[in-house]
């Protein structure tokens, strides 16, 4: 149980990180992150803030969907906005293209490392997770849930002001092979398998 400890809270913590350096890149997010930026942008709060208010609303929608979170669900929730903001704090401003495209490659990197570790854990989905099995077990087909959440939040997002770019792009190339690598290299033995299947559903969302 410790190692499942470590590795959700490392994941947690390294999910953050990856969502503060593609925003420094600003050259295209990931579609939560272009709905948080704009909801940060409309409303003047912090964009850790706003990660974890949409967390706590995605995750108030499992309700009708009778989804049970888990200590990693809640996890999630609280420490991945904090760390996007202290992250944001500490990085500096990127200078040339160059330093910016290495933030935004780096970001997708450690977003696909941190997925494997919150992920191969086992201790609970995150909210966005949660939502997209949900909608699963209602009838709807994991393909259809992922992209209409995705396509919702990322147009969202874009109308609200978020950065869409060659970063989104990329993310949507990149994530789903980088995590279904690092999803089973950071499993837990005796959860292997259940994280396995976790992977098949759970990559590239939040």
């Amino acid at each position: 149980m410790r190692v499942r400890l470590v590795n959700l809270y490392a994941g947690l913590i390294l999910f953050g990180v990856s969502i503060a350096l593609p925003l420094k890149a600003g050259l295209g997010l990931a579609p939560w992150d272009v709905l948080h930026q704009g909801l940060a942008e409309r409303s003047g709060l912090p964009i850790g803030l706003v990660v974890n208010v949409v967390g706590a609303l995605v995750l108030a929608l499992w309700i009708p969907l009778r989804e049970r979170p888990g200590l990693g669900t809640i996890s999630n929730v609280l420490v991945v906005g904090p760390s996007a903001q202290l992250a944001l704090m500490l990085l500096p401003e990127p200078g040339d293209l160059a330093v910016r495209v290495a933030l935004l490659t780096s970001g997708v990197v450690l977003n696909s490392i941190a997925t494997g570790l919150y992920i191969g854990a086992s201790l609970g989905p995150g909210p966005r997770d949660g939502l997209m099995t949900g909608l699963a077990r209602r009838g709807v087909s994991i393909r259809l849930a992922r992209t209409s959440i995705e396509v919702s939040v990322l147009a969202a997002g874009w109308l609200l002001g978020g950065t869409v770019g060659v970063g989104t792009v990329l993310y949507a190339a990149a994530i789903g092979p980088l995590a279904q690598f690092f999803i089973p290299l950071f499993t837990v033995e005796h959860v292997r398998d259940h994280a396995g299947e976790a992977a098949k559903t759970q990559v590239g969302v939040r």
